[in-house]
């Protein structure tokens, strides 16, 4: 007979093993809740593990963190009601300008958010100031969130286990240190050509980009991988998101940062792209 531990062992190796076959031949799969059960985050997080671990094993590195679910807006979109977190790899992430190979993602959409480059580690959050203290730079991103689930159908335990919907990421080249802007104020606009799709504030993140950030550093020390000097922290979305098709290209106003673009690819009936 079969103990919990290894039901739930066999569980998450199943969910890791559903998404990344969709990941790697391009075709969404089913919801992972009928493998993990719909409320178990922290099983949920060990699949986020295992799929970041082979990604690792690949050759992958790690850059840093994201998070997820901050807006209230997105939170509507997607039918979630909490903040989860997942990581960046090195390749993920893509300049102001550069076009992102659309062939790469599955069903993506665009979001506007702060970055924050740490200078210092994040080992204690009981003094709020120490993760104030522990930004060296904030910079405007553009992330594109994408899920391995078909249709968006996610609960808290698929978007957790899928890396919290990552896809990419486009940062600007350069930013502000903190003493120069508050997160809290930031106004943010997102255009797709000319129409504008999202606007929000550093308000709409919990409250302040930084608030999102605590959250995170709390998180990450419960779960002994601390936040460390020189990781990129993408920390939540300022607005709703927006759709992303072939030849997109999206131009994200972030005040008192100058603007940033994310551009897409041309994809082609027979699979190829084109710039």
């Amino acid at each position: 007979m079969r103990t919990k531990t290894t039901a739930a062992r066999e569980a998450a190796d199943a969910a890791a093993r559903r998404l990344e076959e969709a990941q790697a031949t391009g075709r969404a799969c089913e919801p992972i809740a009928d493998l993990i059960g719909g409320d178990d985050i922290a099983l949920a997080y060990e699949v986020q593990q295992r799929v970041t671990r082979n990604r690792l094993d690949r050759g992958a590195r790690l850059i840093g963190r994201k998070i997820g679910l901050t807006s209230k807006a997105v939170q509507s979109q997607v039918g979630v009601d909490q903040p989860d977190f997942g990581v960046l790899f090195d390749d993920m992430r893509y300049a102001d300008g550069e076009v992102i190979p659309y062939g790469r993602l599955l069903q993506p959409k665009a979001e506007a958010e702060l970055a924050f480059v740490l200078g210092r580690d994040i080992t204690d959050v009981g003094d709020p100031r120490t993760v104030r203290e522990a930004v060296e730079l904030a910079l405007p991103a553009v992330e594109i969130v994408d899920s391995r689930i078909a249709d968006w159908r996610i609960g808290i335990t698929d978007t957790v286990a899928d890396n919290a919907s990552s896809g990419v990421f486009v940062l600007a080249d350069e930013g502000l240190p903190l003493d120069l802007f508050a997160p809290a104020d930031v106004r943010m606009t997102m255009r797709r050509g000319k129409e504008e799709v999202s606007s929000g504030s550093g308000r709409d993140c919990l409250g302040d980009p930084l608030n999102a950030l605590a959250w995170l550093a709390a998180t990450a020390i419960d779960v002994g991988a601390p936040l460390r000097a020189g990781e990129v922290v993408l920390s939540g979305a300022l607005g709703p998101m927006a759709a992303v098709c072939p030849g997109d290209e999206f131009e994200v106003s972030i005040e008192p940062f100058g603007t940033l673009t994310a551009r897409f690819s041309q994809a082609q009936a027979d699979g190829k792209e084109e710039v």
